[in-house]
């Protein structure tokens, strides 16, 4: 439970940071870091499918926001870096490396759920939906609202991504 509690506190401080900063790349970048930690905070609840979705359109929006924002041509605030930027950068890391690692080292071994639903699944999934292929029945059968609503998600980042990076229908600038 602390590291949800740390993990939160991680997404405040970077919401913080992001709307504070001068620099809009620096912003871009802090609002990814938020979207990252909330992926590694899905893991920790045990919702892997909610993480991969989370990373992936996190990613996506990461790479259009810092196209739009280079290609903007806003200037950059730039100064030397100083010991305080490189410390407080490498203990983010660090601890987003160390909640990413406990939290992938305590999902089961493959082959053991833990979770009831998982047993009932393996069970009943051939007698319920007729399909030899399990993965294939709870994704369509048991779970087909979720699987529309992640593949809506991704189909929306993928459009807002060809919106972004299109070339024709541009206004040009002088």
């Amino acid at each position: 439970m602390l590291e949800l509690y740390i993990l939160s506190l991680l997404m405040i401080i970077g919401a913080i940071i992001a709307v504070e900063i001068k620099d809009l790349l620096s912003s871009v970048i802090a609002v990814g870091a938020v979207g990252l930690v909330l992926s590694v905070t899905f893991l920790i609840l045990k919702a892997p499918d909610l993480a991969i979705t989370q990373l992936v359109v996190e990613l996506l929006c990461l790479i259009i926001l810092i196209q739009a924002t280079i290609k903007r041509g806003i200037p950059r605030v730039i100064s030397r870096q100083s010991f305080l930027t490189i410390f407080v950068t490498l203990t983010f890391i660090g601890l987003f490396l160390a909640f990413a690692y406990s939290s992938l080292r305590d999902l089961p071994q493959f082959g053991h759920p833990i979770m009831r639903v998982a047993n009932h699944y393996l069970e009943e999934g051939l007698n319920k939906t007729g399909a030899t292929n399990l993965v294939a029945s709870v994704i369509l059968d048991f779970r087909a609202y979720d699987t529309l609503g992640e593949a809506t998600v991704l189909f929306t980042a993928v459009i807002g991504v060809l919106a972004v990076l299109r070339k024709i229908g541009r206004k040009k600038t002088p």
